[in-house]
């Protein structure tokens, strides 16, 4: 009950946000940019160390990504609140999404606090989850919701993981501490559980329409 409650809050100030973005007419594709923007700056703030240079800078990087992955959800809502979906809205999207994981992901290599190649397996993953559910949809499957982590899921997590490494930093003077190696290779573990999950729900769902 608890839990319903909040999301008819979430789903209120969404559809709040939807109808300011209808009003002042932008599109679905100018808002899909605008997150695209966020992330790259999320991505620079992050290069910069800003997690690690005061307490009130630390809220930078996460409050941009945030936003980022609100405007994620608001291009969605608006196209079809407005009946403008179109495939080359839907195509440009998911390259942008792709494109903003990547940037993210280049932005923890830069500022320090992954090395090279957990960017790359984390960035991978990222892909392989959204690659499975474009091919399976493309068969006929429908994957909404399949997996722990959807890309919604993805950057909340990143985003707590930051707060709590800023916290940790400032908060227990560990400047060698190993919370965000620990964060990070569980945020790959379950990524590397939500890629078994759709591809063994695709399997399924697959044989079914082979063998009705």
């Amino acid at each position: 009950m608890v839990l319903n409650k909040y999301r008819e809050n979430a789903q209120n100030l969404i559809e709040k946000r939807v109808n300011f973005f209808i009003k002042h007419n932008v599109s679905p594709n100018k808002l899909s940019y605008l997150g695209l923007c966020l992330s790259l700056a999320c991505a620079i703030f992050l290069g910069f160390d800003f997690l690690h240079l005061s307490l009130w800078l630390a809220w930078i990087p996460p409050v941009l990504l945030f936003l980022s992955g609100s405007f994620d959800v608001f291009d969605g809502a608006v196209a079809r609140k407005t009946n403008s979906a179109s495939q080359f809205g839907a195509f440009l999207d998911s390259n942008l999404d792709r494109l903003a994981d990547a940037i993210i992901f280049l932005g923890f290599i830069y500022g320090g606090y992954i090395d090279y190649l957990t960017g790359f397996i984390c960035f991978f993953l990222s892909l392989m989850i959204s690659y499975i559910r474009s091919r399976a949809e493309n068969e006929g499957v429908e994957m909404q919701g399949v997996g722990f982590l959807e890309r919604a899921e993805r950057m909340l997590l990143l985003f707590f993981g930051m707060i709590i490494e800023a916290w940790v930093y400032f908060f227990t003077n560990a400047e060698n501490s190993l919370f965000f190696f620990i964060f990070i290779w569980t945020f790959i573990l379950l990524l590397t559980i939500t890629v078994f999950q759709r591809l063994l729900f695709a399997f399924k769902e697959l044989k079914k329409m082979e063998n009705p």
